[in-house]
């Protein structure tokens, strides 16, 4: 009996097609060292690694929310250092303003007077264009001056939110680098202690410079606790940050596991693919010949 030509022609083209395909499929995994390049190659582990990949991009988002509160906070806490130094100094001048000439008081007068300025100048300092310390109102500066005709400040006021923007930095928390609004006013406090205590040197009188020194001891324990927050929050953030980066990395290692192909098993498996195709090869080559002798007789 004779088998039609074309119907074996067609088969064994079929079988080598099949072939062909599974080699292209093995050499694309061992050029690539990833077993899936569409999902019909592995449904489950596809949706697998979609779910994965959804959960980096989520914790990609975190890592920057969590690395501009950072940032945030680290310029918070150097303007209040800044702060912190005016304190320090301002608690000499208390000490050496008590009985001292009038010349001399006005001298340390004129020293506070420009760390009244400064002070303004700190409390409304900016972070990428918004001020720092205006809590969610940080498109105006948070501090205002009151001037005397002289253009001497002599009061200061806060007029920032009462809170500061949150970050979300992981799945169900959130974290506000910036200062609180009762910690914002209480630096206006010390701005205006400043002024009490320019006054008080201006009058060269002993007492009221005595009678501000428990009020710049009070703000220096103030700054001294914003410090101390903003520290831990720095510290939250860093051990955030540690976390995040750690998930990370087990997220890559786990869709690793779904894609990442054997490579020694596939060189195997394209071995022995090509081993088929070419005895496929042969073998139709050979059949064909047969066929067409007995067509010929």
């Amino acid at each position: 009996m004779r088998v039609p030509n074309n119907s074996f022609s067609g088969t064994v083209v079929t079988q080598l097609q099949k072939l062909s395909v599974k080699q292209l499929k093995l050499r694309d995994q061992v050029a690539t060292g990833q077993r899936i390049a569409d999902p019909s190659d592995d449904p489950a582990a596809f949706t697998r690694v979609l779910q994965l990949q959804g959960e980096k991009q989520q914790i990609q988002q975190f890592a920057k929310n969590n690395n501009r509160a950072h940032d945030i906070s680290q310029s918070s806490f150097s303007a209040i250092e800044q702060f912190k130094n005016l304190s320090d100094r301002a608690g000499e001048l208390a000490v050496l303003g008590s009985g001292v000439t009038i010349t001399q008081g006005w001298a340390y007068a004129a020293e506070v007077e420009q760390m009244i300025e400064q002070a303004v100048q700190f409390g409304n300092t900016r972070y990428s264009g918004e001020h720092l310390f205006g809590g969610t109102k940080s498109d105006v500066p948070p501090f205002t001056s009151t001037r005397d005709v002289a253009g001497k400040i002599t009061s200061v006021t806060y007029t920032g939110s009462a809170a500061g923007a949150e970050f979300r930095i992981s799945e169900g928390a959130n974290v506000s680098p910036f200062t609180s609004g009762p910690e914002n006013q209480k630096l206006a406090d010390f701005m205006n202690n400043l002024v009490s205590l320019r006054d008080a040197l201006l009058s060269s009188s002993a007492s009221a410079v005595q009678a501000v020194r428990p009020s710049l001891e009070t703000s220096e324990n103030d700054l001294l606790f914003t410090l101390s927050s903003i520290g831990a929050k720095q510290s939250r953030l860093e051990a955030n940050a540690a976390q995040t980066e750690a998930r990370f990395a087990e997220l890559d290692k786990l869709t690793g596991a779904e894609t990442d192909a054997d490579l020694s098993q596939v060189v195997v498996k394209l071995t022995q693919a090509q081993t088929a195709y070419q005895a496929a090869l042969q073998s139709g080559s050979q059949i064909l010949n047969l066929s067409l002798l007995d067509y010929v007789r």
